[in-house]
């Protein structure tokens, strides 16, 4: 299982089918996507939910838990049950 962040301007719709166990929104655009799946599968199924065709994306994986602050309540303790302390 890996967790990856995405950051995009444009939210994917709530409980969207994809190739992950959960997509938590962390803050307004960034996105914590849990996976069993590769960055490449996971990036294309986040891009062709999203409405516009040319809307920015980025994801990638997060080999350890971040160091944070001023996001969603919980998502320190989510990342902490899912990435390795650094």
């Amino acid at each position: 299982m890996t967790v990856y962040v995405a950051w995009t301007p444009e939210l994917p719709e709530e409980d969207l089918p994809g190739p992950w166990n959960e997509i938590r929104v962390a803050a307004p655009g960034l996105l914590l996507v849990e996976s069993d799946d590769t960055l490449s599968r996971v990036f294309h199924e986040l891009k062709w939910a999203l409405a516009t065709e040319d809307a920015s994306l980025f994801v990638a994986p997060l080999a350890a838990t971040p160091k944070l602050r001023g996001l969603s309540p919980g998502t320190l303790t989510w990342l902490r049950e899912r990435t390795p302390r650094p």
